[in-house]
């Protein structure tokens, strides 16, 4: 088989890409190297890639369109890529949200269909939910989002749709829950807490610390997505990626504090714009329809990203 991943130097992305290569599968990789961070860590997530020869990397941006030759010749298109981040996605910068969440993912949706893929699979986010109207949030819950990133994760999942029931391309959507892991991204909440930990600095927690999230580990995550590529039914559906637990802020930085053996100094501030309080995953369809079962629990997952973020050298960073 041949896949296509875009966003494949990225947290998720490069994941995905090593455990197709390390099953065989010959993998079309495409990342653009936005600013959302370093070049350096992501041309680090791609040390591993590059010694397959199923691997080929293009450096391309998806939103400039023409995507006809890429596709071509692949099977399965996983689309990863994307501009990340809610408290970002207000104001100046959400013309770069539009282009790289929906103009991108509607130009990749005529190149499949021209290419007629076997599957194509859509990372959604579970932001698309905003402030849910009942936890466990299932999906067939009103997708309400808080946040200007939210809104382009649904738009884009709405193109999928579209392009579905008009043009017959077997799109999935996975809605992934606050995936976390080595090589998550630095802005996000448990790179922040491990690398304070380490360097014994302070660090900033948006709120009160008692938000709870659905944290899924990024193997997990990995595993739903492939499952996605291949369960006969899932074609047109939408799939929650959870964890499978809903655990407070505040109670993983305190498991961080242990792992580091040192206190981590915490400068609060109000909670951010586009913030939401809770999130909790009902997997129940995802567990029927892909076989999908978590298989990594929290205290675990933090333990991994914690020593891979003390061996990798990014304390300090």
């Amino acid at each position: 088989m041949r896949a296509l991943v875009t966003g494949c130097a990225g947290f998720v992305g490069s994941h995905l890409t090593e455990s197709l290569l390390s099953d065989g599968v010959e993998v079309v990789g495409i990342d653009c190297f936005n600013d959302n961070y370093g070049r350096s860590a992501k041309l680090a997530n791609l040390a591993h890639t590059r010694e397959w020869d199923g691997f080929d990397f293009v450096p391309v941006d998806l939103a400039r369109g023409d995507l006809a030759d890429l596709v071509s010749g692949c099977e399965v298109v996983f689309h990863l890529a994307a501009e990340p981040g809610v408290r970002s996605s207000w104001g100046s910068r959400f013309e770069l949200y539009l282009r790289n969440n929906v103009l991108a993912t509607q130009y990749l949706l005529e190149a499949a269909t021209a290419s007629k893929v076997a599957r194509f699979v859509y990372a959604s986010s579970s932001s698309v939910y905003g402030e849910a109207e009942a936890y466990p949030t299932s999906e067939d819950a009103l997708p309400r989002p808080h946040s200007p990133y939210g809104t382009t994760k649904l738009a884009a999942e709405h193109l999928c749709h579209l392009y579905h029931r008009n043009h017959g391309v077997p799109t999935v959507a996975l809605r992934y829950f606050t995936v976390y892991g080595p090589r998550q991204r630095p802005d996000m909440a448990f790179s922040r807490f491990c690398t304070a930990a380490l360097d014994g600095e302070r660090v900033t927690l948006y709120g009160d610390g008692r938000q709870t999230r659905d944290f899924t580990f990024v193997s997990d995550a990995v595993q739903a997505t492939r499952l996605a590529a291949t369960a006969p039914v899932a074609i047109g559906g939408v799939y929650n990626v959870g964890g499978g637990s809903q655990v407070q802020v505040i109670e993983v930085l305190r498991r961080i504090e242990q792992l580091a053996g040192r206190a981590v100094s915490v400068r609060n501030l109000p909670a951010q714009a586009g913030d939401v309080r809770h999130t909790r995953a009902d997997t129940t369809r995802a567990r029927a329809d892909l076989g999908f079962a978590p298989a990594v629990h929290w205290e675990a997952g933090i333990q991994a990203q914690f020593a891979w973020t003390a061996g990798a050298g990014v304390v300090g960073a």
